[in-house]
Parts: structure tokens; sequence; C-alpha cells
């Protein structure tokens, strides 16, 4: 069975014929859900399994933003209320390890429930000062050493409630000035900076499953390309600065970072190194156009694909949910609280 090298989403809460046939067809690695696909808790595991279905895959993986704050896909009255990333680090120095973790912890048993077997967390963009706000108060900290702590927190509790960790936006977000949404940054710091500052918690995370590109441009690496479509970045910096040997994919196709139809982005980021590409917004032509420039999942790409996979194979730690939560809002003095 040959599995195409792209994640995809759909448009609704529950899959329309033309995407089930369409999904049948191609065969995509995974699948990712946005707040337009949920509604209720038996209505996102019947997508869920919908989804696999399509591509009759039990373990197919399915992703989700689940950070806390304003990226937050999953909220009240069915799931709980999270906090952005910074919250875990203004608390006490002695407890916000623990409680970034036992937050992880919590969502990853909100996510299993579901099926959902991926969450893009950790952030580990340490944020500048002249920094774009898109970043802002999803960073754990403003040193790189926090963010690296928090962030290793966080993955360890998606890691213990069965869902795997995804660092991003790897080599570094931060510095950016502009929303790569919208526009494309370049950020012109000099190589030195980048290494101790924006690289070191990733390089610190390395041993994680799976990344997702910057679509951002670090002119002493690449001045023509962002990371996610740059050679250069993702050989001597992401495989090679900063020594990360898992599956690597890209940020979404359709962010307005990136140049060329939909077909074209996808060739260049799998020729850069990229070894899935992520498409979001469920659109239809751009799916299909995106599926035309991919191929198939093939060579060390799909071992890094399959050992990521396998990291789920782990026994889930024993988890009182209730006990959980009443600690965790204990902990924000209920300002987090459903």
């Amino acid at each position: 069975m040959t599995t195409s090298a792209c994640i995809l989403g759909c448009a609704g809460k529950a899959l329309t014929p033309e995407e089930t046939a369409f999904f049948r067809r191609v065969k995509p690695w995974g699948f990712i859900l946005f707040a337009r696909n949920v509604e209720s808790p038996d209505q996102v595991r019947r997508l869920v399994d919908a989804l696999r279905d399509t591509v009759d895959r039990p373990g197919a993986p399915v992703l989700i933003d689940q950070e806390g704050g304003r990226v937050q896909r999953l909220g009240p009255p069915h799931w709980g209320r999270y906090p952005p990333g910074r919250a875990y680090g203004d608390l006490d120095h002695l407890s916000r390890r623990e409680i970034t973790r036992l937050g992880a912890r919590l969502m990853a048993h909100d996510l299993a429930a579901l099926g959902i077997n991926v969450d893009c967390v950790p952030v580990l963009d340490v944020p500048d000062p002249d920094g774009h706000e898109i970043i802002g108060d999803r960073a754990y900290g403003r040193t790189p050493d926090e963010v690296a702590v928090l962030g290793r927190a966080a993955a360890e509790g998606l890691i213990a409630g069965g869902v795997l960790p995804v660092i991003k936006h790897i080599p570094g977000h931060g510095r950016a000035k502009a929303d790569s949404h919208l526009e494309l940054p370049v950020v012109d710091a000099a190589y030195a900076d980048l290494e101790a500052r924006d690289f070191a918690p990733f390089r610190a995370l390395s041993d994680m499953p799976m990344a997702m590109t910057a679509h951002v441009i670090y002119s002493a690496v690449d001045g023509r390309r962002p990371a996610t479509t740059s050679r250069k970045a993702i050989r001597d910096v992401i495989r090679g600065a900063i020594g990360f040997s898992g599956l690597i994919m890209s940020d979404d196709l359709s962010m307005k970072a990136l140049s060329g139809d939909f077909s074209q982005r996808a060739r260049a980021s799998l020729a850069a190194g990229c070894d899935v590409v992520l498409h979001c917004n469920g659109d239809m032509a751009e799916m299909k156009a995106v599926v035309a420039g991919t191929g198939a999942l093939r060579g060390a790409a799909a071992r890094r694909a399959e050992a990521a996979l396998a990291r789920l194979a782990r026994s889930v730690e024993p988890f009182d949910a209730g006990e959980a939560r009443a600690r965790f809002d204990a902990a924000f003095d209920g300002r987090w609280a459903a």
C-alpha cells in the first residue's frame, strides 16, 4: 500500500463523499484537525475513525494544535481550558516544570480519549523583544534554557499519555518580525547568535520524534529560501548543528510566507529535506495540488515516520485525571478552570 508523504485536513465535522474518495485514493500519511472539525467528543471520535478508515491504518497519525491559550482547538464545555506556555514559565521556579508536565499530561488524556495521537507541542521558539507577537506568550520562557526545560516537560507529559509531541518551529521563529501566516519573515541575525539562542532549545530536544519547520529566512544560512524549502537550513542546521534525526514535517503549505503553487511548494519542501508536508485548511483543490507534488513516503523518510509512530507503542502512564486537574487548577489559583 502506497502512502503519500503528506498530512491533510478536512473541511468540516464529518467527511464528505468527495473527501472520503480522495483520501482513499491518495492515502495521506496523516491528518490534522482544527476547531472547524470539532463539535463534541462523540463527533470527533467518529471523524477520527472515518479518517483512519480511508487509509486503512488504525494507527495513522491524527494531529491537532492543542497548546493552550490562544492556540487551543478543544475547549469548554467538553474539554478543559489550558494556559499559554508563558503562564507555566511565570510559575514558582520549584513547581513550573512539574505543572508544565502535568498540563501536557492532561491534554494527552483529552486527546487520547478522542483517538488523536499527535499534538503540535511544544513551541520551542525563544521570543525576541523585537519579534512579532505571533509567538509571544506561546513561548514557555524568555531564555533558551527556560524554553528547553519546560518544552521537555511538556513533551514528556504528552508521551506519558500516549500522544506524540512535535517540536516547533525549527530552527526558531522567535526573532521573526512578521507573521509567517501572512508574509515571509527574514531574520538577519548572525549565525553565532542564532546558534546560541534560537537553535539551543531544539538542540536540547533533538531526541524528540517529530519537528515542524519555520517558514522563515535566516540570511546567515540561506538568504533566498525559508527553512522549509532550504536544503542548507535542513541539512546544515536542522540535521547538522541541531542534530535532529527524527521526522521533519513542514509547517502549513497554505501560509502566505511560501510562494509558488501548491504543487511547487510541496515539491520544494520535500526536495529540501522535509519528510512529509502539511496542508491544513481542507480546501480540496489545494489538497489535490499538494498531492500532485508530493509522491510516496519511502526510503529514509518512511523509516523516520515508522520510528516516530513506534514511540506510541510504549505503555501509557497510570493517571487519575480528576486529581490531576484539581492539582493543576490549584497551581494557577483557578484562573484556567473550565
